[in-house]
């Protein structure tokens, strides 16, 4: 069931009182987002929202009932991967339900109830990952490569450098920023490490990866529960990281059978209170009949409770870890087919299609624009270059790719534009797609500039169709067996190529990215200089640092505040992604002349996150020509969890120490749930230079999370 959380809840009790939407919505954004915050606590973190509520008796009214509701089943939902499987026709066993509009059946009964019915449930999860891997294969055997994943070496040298590196994009379940810092502390050396950090890295066993890594590298003594516990804990450093091994554990200690440690094992999962005193009894009963003290029970009893709470499935995390390390091999040995392959993955993702084309060229793979005679449906590779996919372009749609690639196969390469609009049927390839494909370049070898092919398009349209309803009754021409530009007397009228910025916005729209430049790229060395704000880790920005930004302005919008004056919004985009910006009154009437779109600007500016994804608040803007480069006073080193590592903090420390500059340095420490952040200056003796080459050698350090100068 669907239930009402804290910002549904308040929109629709909001509405049941007759609130305005608008009103309810900025009421429901101050509720932080986050698993555990609920509205009392969303009360006592906002005080904005603790004033609204006193507003008026309705408002108080709002809360009041809100606060009763929260939590509530709202409304019935279909487990769209679930499926129950009976030895008999369901209805035996339980109600169904059929959608009227889509015919789907479904249990009326949820998955709570179904085992205990005695049906099986199941989840069928569909991996995009196996369509990276066979796609990959494909293009393998394209080359004369056959790759059998089954007999690949399991300790492929190469495969544990790259993950080593923290080069994980693109790798199953070790994609994320996090998973690739705690790769290049880990260094892992087998597919064992692999499944050990699938199953660690999640809410709740995150916190025994410094304890994983300390005992694997030898700086901590592994420890054991009991020593007779070695060889359940040996393979995973004495933490306990999987449910099999509380279950082993259980049998060890209290001579518990698999299928009486696997109940005790989902009573300790699910907080089963009830069967978890009845487990409790026979483990303490079952311990003391094996030998084990009552005090030596109890501490292996609950030391056992937490683990098996947030414990993962072994085989689970073998299954993923194994995709994942024939995705990291394929990434490893057969890079340009890997990259190819999951940009046809992301084909329709145009967020997700830009990040991967970055990151391809970042590993100095260069991609061919899309062309007619050598794009294929999907992304290819050819002496090691990825040529873009067809259906990558916007508006073009499956049938026009295909007859463009079933003709080209039939009748050979297309000698030229108007003899490509011969060749294909023009009812599947229509004008628009033929613009479209104008637009993104497909037509650039004819060397015919983009402008004039679009420019007398509509006169060439009209000569092809009358030589197809010339040729469609039977009219020979004298010009029928010839090649290339085959209409008689026909010339381009020529015109000036538009101008560069114009070609990147057309890219822009019929890709979805700038694909052959960026109008920033003349920018690139003041980008380097000056910003500070990394738009792909937004998510990690602070909010209380003062960042730079230079981008291409967009989506301007102006509203009329209560007092009568106006404030703006906007995006600013660059290299790395997207943001928001929230314009005040007081910033908008100084610089509003400049707010054009698609001018370049420089932003300077706060990050906000009291209203749902991370925007920046604005304290000025100004042309990029008169942004001066200020030295920076000091440098910020935030860190990340634990600092018992002292061996790398003494080596970071004689790092700085060897680095002499005229920086101030401050230490940025993580405070307790009652705390915020620890910032400590660091002493006169440690001073930094501000120079990029430094910071992005301390942000090398593995307990460093972020680095910046002011």
């Amino acid at each position: 069931f669907g239930t009402l959380k804290a910002r549904a809840v308040i929109r629709d009790v909001a509405r049941v009182l007759d609130l305005p939407y608008s009103e309810a919505d900025s009421m429901a954004k101050l509720i932080p987002l986050g698993i555990k915050v609920d509205l009392s606590s969303a009360l006592k973190m906002e005080p904005e929202l603790k004033k609204i509520s006193k507003k008026s008796e309705r408002h108080k009214q709002l809360i009041d009932a809100s606060l009763k509701l929260e939590g509530l089943n709202r409304h019935a939902s279909t487990h769209a991967a679930g499926i129950v499987i009976g030895r008999d026709e369901l209805t035996h066993y339980v109600p169904l339900y059929r959608d009227p509009k889509t015919g789907s059946i479904s249990t009326q009964y949820t998955m709570d109830y179904l085992e205990d019915c005695g049906l099986v449930k199941m989840d069928f999860l569909g991996l995009k990952t196996l369509t990276l891997i066979e796609n990959t294969l494909k293009l393998l055997k394209n080359r004369g490569i056959e790759c059998d994943l089954h007999k690949i070496p399991r300790n492929d040298p190469a495969t544990f450098k790259m993950l080593g590196q923290g080069r994980s994009t693109c790798i199953f379940q070790f994609e994320s920023q996090g998973m690739q810092e705690v790769l290049r502390r880990v260094k892992p050396e087998s597919i064992q490490d692999l499944i050990a950090l699938n199953a660690l890295y999640r809410p709740g066993p995150m916190e025994f990866i410094d304890q994983f890594i300390d005992c694997k590298r030898g700086k901590k003594p592994i420890q054991y529960p009991l020593p007779e516990l070695k060889p359940i804990l040996e393979e995973t450093y004495g933490v306990i990281v999987y449910q099999e091994q509380v279950m082993e554990i259980a049998r060890q200690v209290a001579g518990f059978t698999l299928g009486q440690a696997d109940i005790l094992r989902d009573a300790m999962g699910k907080k089963k209170p009830e069967v978890m005193a009845t487990q409790k009894i026979r483990f303490l009963e079952g311990a003391s009949a094996r030998g084990y003290t009552q005090a030596t029970a109890y501490k292996i009893f609950d030391l056992l409770i937490p683990f098996a709470g947030y414990g993962f499935n072994k085989s689970h995390a073998a299954a993923y870890s194994v995709l994942a390390y024939q995705t990291a091999y394929l990434k490893a040995n057969y890079t340009e087919e890997f990259m190819a392959a999951n940009l046809t993955n992301e084909i329709n993702s145009t967020d997700k299609l830009s990040e991967y084309i970055a990151e391809t060229r970042e590993m100095g793979i260069n991609i061919l624009p899309p062309d007619i005679n050598l794009s294929e449906k999907d992304f290819a590779v050819k002496d090691k270059q990825i040529i873009y996919g067809l259906k990558g372009i916007k508006n073009v749609g499956t049938a026009a790719v295909d007859e463009i690639v079933e003709e080209r196969k039939r009748g050979g390469e297309y000698n030229g534009f108007v003899q490509f609009l011969e060749r294909v049927d023009l009812k599947v390839i229509n004008r628009k797609v033929i613009e479209t494909l104008i637009l993104c370049g497909v037509f650039d070898r004819f060397e015919v500039n983009r402008a004039t092919l679009f420019h007398n398009l509509d006169k060439t349209l009209e000569r092809v169709n009358q030589i197809k309803e010339t040729k469609k009754y039977g009219q020979a021409t004298l010009f029928d067996n010839l090649q290339g530009e085959s209409i008689p007397g026909f010339k381009f009228e020529e015109i000036e190529e538009w101008p560069s910025l114009e070609l990147l916005n057309f890219e822009k729209q019929n890709l979805g990215f700038y694909f052959s430049g960026h109008p920033l790229d003349k920018y690139r060395a003041i980008i380097r200089k000056h910003v500070t704000l990394d738009l792909s880790r937004i998510g990690e920005a602070s909010t209380e640092r003062l960042y730079t930004l230079i981008g291409i302005f967009k989506d301007l919008k102006i509203i009329t505040t209560k007092t009568g004056r106006q404030m703006a919004f906007g995006v600013l985009e660059n290299f790395k992604g997207s943001v928001e910006l929230v314009i005040f009154s007081d910033i908008f009437e100084k610089t509003k002349a400049l707010l054009v779109n698609d001018r370049i600007l420089g932003v300077y500016g706060k990050i906000d996150r009291s209203r749902g994804e991370p925007k920046l608040r604005v304290e000025k803007i100004t042309e990029v020509a008169q942004m001066k480069e200020l030295k920076p006073r000091s440098v910020h080193v935030r860190f990340a969890g634990n600092l018992e590592d002292e061996e790398n903090l003494l080596r970071l420390r004689e790092f700085m120490i060897e680095k002499p500059g005229n920086c101030t340095v401050y230490f940025h420490l993580n405070g307790d749930e009652n705390q915020k952040e620890i910032v400590i200056k660091a002493c006169p003796q440690i001073t930094l230079s501000g120079a990029d080459e430094v910071l992005e050698q301390v942000r090398n350090y593995s307990q460093v999370e972020e680095v910046w100068s002011e």
